[in-house]
């Protein structure tokens, strides 16, 4: 069961009385190692950064904190190279009081699609062995069906159901035909019905209003039983308000960041709500001392290794465009990436123009995961690849998944036109669904056992390869020394970044500038370098077959060379001294090298029209194909891509292996005549 928490002990926090308890002290649950580092930095937190402030976490009084769930399970064992099983094991050793809690979603359990009801089961038994007590579960299309199979397992397992209502908009305020007042108590009967401990109210993209917050609760607590807690982001700049008048209408738990790790798309800071409530009737209890030595380590220790990934480019700490697109910040992000990696960057506004039309015709779907990246990847795909005589030309998997209606029943009815046409062809048919999705889905346990075999030691290794078949398998190829970790994925230390800072710090001095230790020739090739917003000039020569920097200044003051694409940039990097490499993901302008023989093959390409990640291959090399059959498959910002065979003929190449990644038009294969 889950654990009755002790509160900390009233202190003097330099005031000349006691600090008296509270009537009704506000119940907090601290998100930094969760939810916090996914909206700053990617979920890139490692389990090592979190360990020395566990045990001062542990006792500052938090209601429970959040520490797994959401993208922590896919980004841990596919860019940090840890296992997301064993950092509940060892947090668990610190956090000896406070609850655990994660964000389940909910048949979509920690990925993007709904898996079969035995790996659902599996999944949330696994998860409270390894120490979970409270299960924030969600639906991206609020469609509660889709909580029938995790709920009674955790009911069974004596852990806490906690049921989310996804907060959205189609007005500029609470309000309009679809998402109203009566919506969201409708919502909360239902989960109050199915056992709900507590009810959250899930604001992911910062869209609530203080008034609309004060009115939305107020009802709530009105109408149904349960706890009622809100999580709002920072994004809109809203929240903090919205925290206060939330308060003010009696919610009994809020979610808050610990001050480096809040803000921007993250969460209102939990610091200046302690001083706010501070001698009320909801005051918190929490000791602010304790809390500022906590800020401390954070910033001196930890947040210096993860400076890199956050976003410098803009100097306000909010979003006020999110008020008009509603992108939450983490959809955001992955577009921006994704445009700039395809050199199409200069369209983003095209993009926030379709997003809105795009996300009705599928039925006015809230924006958030997996939903977020569904609407998301497949704006990006209208404004980039319709025409004006056809539109939705390239339809994502997940897309024709949701018009089939395996994700759920949408707010509003999918457009028939886009339903008709992103069915056509689908495997399961063209005509969508009714009922629960997962009735329609085959066990997938004993299969996946099967594909992975000895691979797999336990039920954990078994769940992280039922649930990411391609980098699940490579993740645990590397666990089990099968294969060698890649430097990407190992973490770096304070003294990289103090190593890294002495070399920004060196040339943004001018300082870098030496002496040539050979002879500049015509084989000297200059490439541009953007350190922190500023461009410098690092001229590189070819000797014996290594490349040596024979300059670096700021752009504009190197020696005059003929520039060099900027693809060149790629090679400077394993040449430059050394610095933390960065996940794929966020490097955008380091791409994969195209296939070394993809010219050598004649016959018609198959181009990948964006960067990602082969998923598989449907033919191999040999195979007869007719025009329009699926040839591969991609991911691209966790969205599968079929790509299929432009012409009928023979596949005479295949260029990558699943789990490659590659770059914008690299050939992943040829057909040639039959």
């Amino acid at each position: 069961m889950m654990k009755e928490h002790t509160r900390v002990k009233m202190t003097q926090m330099n005031y000349d009385t006691a600090r008296p308890a509270a009537e009704n002290p506000l119940k907090v649950e601290d998100i930094s190692l969760r939810d916090g580092h996914q909206s700053l930095f990617a979920t890139r937190g490692r389990t090592e950064d979190m360990i020395p402030v566990a045990e001062r976490m542990d006792e500052i009084g938090f209601w429970a904190v959040e520490v797994w769930g959401g993208a922590t399970f896919d980004t841990m064992h596919r860019f940090l190279g840890e296992d997301p099983w064993q950092r509940l094991r060892t947090l668990k050793r610190y956090f000896k009081n406070t609850p655990f809690s994660m964000l389940l979603r909910g048949q979509n359990l920690v990925g993007y699609r709904n898996y079969a009801d035995d790996v659902a089961k599996l999944f949330v038994k696994k998860t409270v062995d390894n120490g979970l007590e409270i299960f924030r579960t969600f639906d991206a299309l609020n469609d509660y069906r889709n909580f029938e199979t995790v709920v009674p397992v955790i009911k069974e397992c004596g852990a806490h159901f906690q049921g989310c209502i996804c907060y959205t908009l189609t007005e500029p305020r609470l309000g309009g035909e679809v998402y109203n007042l009566d919506y969201y108590i409708k919502k909360a009967k239902e989960l109050e019905d199915m056992g709900a401990d507590s009810i959250c109210v899930k604001d992911m993209a910062g869209l609530m209003a203080p008034y609309d917050a004060f009115a939305l609760v107020s009802a709530l607590k009105e109408h149904v039983k349960p706890l009622i807690h809100l999580h709002s982001h920072f994004t809109s700049g809203m929240s903090a308000m919205t925290h206060l008048k939330a308060v003010e209408a009696g919610v009994d738990i809020i979610d808050t960041c610990l001050t480096p790790y809040a803000y921007r798309t993250s969460h209102a800071a939990l610091e200046p709500l302690v001083m706010t409530l501070l001698g009320t009737s909801r005051d918190t209890g929490f000791d602010i001392k304790a809390l500022a030595d906590i800020n401390e380590i954070l910033e001196k220790e930890v947040m210096p290794k993860y400076k890199h990934l956050l976003d410098d480019t803009k100097v306000s700490l909010i979003d006020i465009n999110v008020l008009l697109h509603q992108t939450p910040g983490g959809m955001l992000s992955n577009l921006v990436n994704q445009l700039r990696e395809m050199d199409s960057l200069d369209k983003i506004d095209q993009v926030y123009k379709e997003l809105p039309r795009v996300r009705k015709e599928l039925g006015q779907v809230p924006l958030v995961t997996p939903t977020s990246q569904i609407v998301g990847t497949q704006t990006v795909n209208n404004v980039l690849f319709d025409t004006k005589e056809e539109r939705y030309k390239m339809v994502s998997g997940q897309v024709k998944d949701l018009c089939y209606g395996l994700y759920g029943k949408t707010s509003v009815p999918i457009d028939k036109e886009v339903q008709k046409k992103a069915l056509k062809g689908y495997p399961r048919g063209e005509e969508p669904i009714s009922c629960r999705p997962a009735q329609v889905l085959e066990p997938e346990l004993e299969k996946a056992r099967a594909e992975i075999g000895d691979l797999a030691a336990d039920d954990e290794d078994l769940l992280l390869y039922a649930l990411f078949p391609v980098t699940g398998k490579k993740y645990l190829k590397q666990k089990y020394g099968r294969e060698q970790v890649p430097d990407s994925l190992k973490p770096i230390t304070l003294e990289d970044v103090k190593k890294q800072d002495a070399l920004i710090k060196k040339a943004k001095a001018g300082e870098l500038v030496e002496k040539p230790a050979f002879e500049k020739t015509e084989n000297t090739r200059v490439f541009t370098v953007f350190v922190e917003g500023e461009a410098f000039e690092v001229g590189v020569e070819e000797q014996g077959g290594s490349p040596v920097i024979t300059h670096a200044g700021p752009a504009g003051a190197s020696p005059s060379v003929p520039p060099q694409p900027a693809s060149g940039a790629r090679e400077l990097k394993s040449a430059s001294p050394a610095a933390p490499a960065q996940p794929a993901d966020l490097s955008p302008d380091v791409k994969p090298a195209p296939a070394p023989a993809a010219a050598d093959t004649k016959g018609t390409p198959i181009k990948a029209p964006m960067p990602g990640m082969v998923i598989k291959y449907e033919k191999k090399v040999g195979d007869t194909v007719d025009e329009g059959e699926t040839i591969v498959v991609i991911e691209a910002m966790k969205m599968e891509n079929a790509l299929p065979a432009p012409v009928a003929g023979v596949v005479a190449a295949i260029h990558f292996d699943t789990g490659d990644s590659v770059a914008k038009d690299d050939v992943l294969a040829v057909i040639s005549p039959a």
